[in-house]
């Protein structure tokens, strides 16, 4: 396993705190986790993914 920091726990050693979880098959049909993250008064969702070929994952952050 790898000494990299998740992105999750990335954004937690800046003082992101998650607000809400959520999981759901996604069109592809992979398993994605919604993440709503706060921090002060602003708000970003990350989505992380399993990759469809090799190992690893895809995440995607988006403010909101």
């Amino acid at each position: 396993m790898s000494d990299a920091p998740t992105p999750v726990s990335a954004l937690a050693m800046q003082g992101w705190e998650v607000a809400h979880y959520s999981a759901a098959i996604d069109s592809g049909g992979l398993f994605q986790h919604c993440f709503l993250m706060r921090k002060g008064g602003r708000y970003k969702v990350l989505m992380v993914r399993d990759k469809m070929m090799g190992e690893g994952f895809v995440a995607e952050e988006r403010d909101v």
